[in-house]
């Protein structure tokens, strides 16, 4: 069929993650992914410029993941993971996440993807405050531009306001500081940005009472929000609070872990270790849904020792099939060096943006970490200013680099770029070609 065919009965049956009748009218049926390219239900290809979403590192069509689905299909489908019950994947996936994550972590809860992930982090938080004999730290600080998921409590933890007026009121005891934000955050005169941004969460401890936080919720880059890379001096000096007021510094690694940034986990690139990580995406390549959070030794001994039960549980959590295509992935990643594609490739793609676009006037950012790019708009580059609201240019610039053959989001008008790790050098030339076709086409 057609793509238009099948987009009348997509129409008349499903409901779309962010849902927009008028929008899924233009949408594009996908039939076919190979490396980093999708096909549509016309046969057009288009390169995929944002490995599905931030997920698809490995690239698509990899027999190797279908086969250890298979596999494990065919051996055990499925058994549950709650307590008095395990499975030789987990077992296996624990073992090797041990190896790889930072040092003091070592135990792992596994979700279906991030947005449990970051629900299983607040509980995990709350309870363990709990156990310490501190029954008040129990709320949530996120940041502005942040994206944890839209699940109740990650929606409330989600410093991206488009997100909630539908579902209001959110959930108590979640509050949001400003974004490290290099383009636009302004610092006190004298002072380093990465360290004034930080201390807007020493500030809002003490507005709060360090006695009522548990947690401080951050991706290492912010993605959805834009692809905002912090200063070098912001995470490390963000773990000195987390340390002087007994905060529970949570990494939302859900994009940024396993290499998308150019090291295995993102805050590697600060010398800075979280107490619990989160991750999901680029684990299993978005083939099998999957995730998870790993705590950190003192967190684990206080869950072990104090001997009630941890009421958190998902059917899925631990599911044989996820465990094994991550097992899978990750031997992929190490064997293929997908990291250091992403920081070969990211590093290249940045270059060649500023190249094709550091004079256009309306471009007012280009910037990006490992294969994780971004590249801002502007009405007036002077002043920063953004263009109105209904002008559109975003979406504008995304529907033409679309028509061209390059399939990606934007976040307002910053368009987002970070294809699979095995993108070829001819694709990322291309890429870059589109997006600076389209901003011309669209802005002059």
């Amino acid at each position: 069929m057609t793509n238009a065919e099948l987009i009348a009965r997509d129409t008349a049956h499903l409901i779309h993650p962010l849902h927009d009748t008028r929008a899924q009218q233009a949408a594009r049926v996908w039939v076919k992914g190979q490396g980093a390219m999708l096909t549509d239900a016309d046969g057009r290809e288009y390169i995929d410029g944002l490995a599905g979403l931030w997920n698809v590192l490995a690239g698509h069509g990899r027999r190797e993941l279908a086969e250890a689905a298979r596999a494990q299909c065919e051996t055990l489908a499925y058994a549950s993971s709650y307590t008095g019950s395990s499975n030789e994947p987990a077992i296996e996936l624990a073992e090797h996440l041990a190896a790889l994550t930072y040092p003091s972590i070592n135990r792992f809860f596994f979700t279906s993807g991030g947005g449990e992930a970051t629900e299983s982090s607040v509980k995990m938080s709350r309870a363990y405050w709990k156990l310490r004999d501190k029954p008040s730290k129990t709320k949530v600080i996120s940041r502005i531009e942040g994206y944890h998921g839209v699940t109740l409590a990650a929606m409330s933890a989600t410093g991206l306001s488009v997100y909630w007026p539908l579902f209001e009121p959110r959930v108590p005891g979640f509050l949001h500081i400003p974004s490290p934000y290099p383009y636009r955050y302004e610092a006190p005169a004298g002072v380093s940005p990465g360290i004034a941004a930080a201390d807007e969460l020493e500030a809002a401890i003490l507005r709060e009472g360090s006695d009522t936080v548990a947690m401080f919720l951050a991706e290492p880059v912010q993605g959805a929000g834009g692809v905002i890379v912090p200063p070098d001096d912001y995470f490390p000096r963000i773990r000195e609070i987390c340390d002087r007021y007994d905060v529970l510094l949570v990494a939302d690694e859900v994009i940024t872990a396993f290499g998308r940034t150019g090291t295995l986990f993102a805050l590697d690139h600060w010398g800075v270790e979280p107490d619990i990580v989160q991750f999901a995406k680029a684990i299993t390549s978005g083939y099998v849904p999957f995730g998870g959070i790993g705590i950190n030794d003192t967190i684990a001994s206080t869950l072990d020792d104090d001997g009630r039960v941890w009421m958190h549980a998902y059917t899925y959590s631990a599911h044989p099939v996820g465990c094994a295509v991550a097992m899978r992935n990750l031997r992929i990643i190490s064997e293929e060096d997908l990291v250091g594609q992403c920081a070969d490739k990211g590093g290249r793609l940045i270059v060649a943006l500023r190249a094709a676009l550091v004079d256009h006037p309306h471009v007012g950012d280009i910037r990006g970490k490992g294969l994780m790019c971004a590249v801002e708009l502007v009405a007036d580059r002077a002043t920063k200013t953004s263009f109105p609201v209904g002008d559109m240019v975003g979406p504008r610039i995304q529907q033409e680099a679309t028509h061209r053959g390059l399939f990606s989001r934007v976040k307002a008008d910053t368009y987002l770029l970070a294809p699979a790790a095995v993108i070829t050098d001819d694709q990322l030339t291309r890429s870059v070609e589109i997006l600076s076709d389209s901003i011309r086409t669209v802005l002059g």
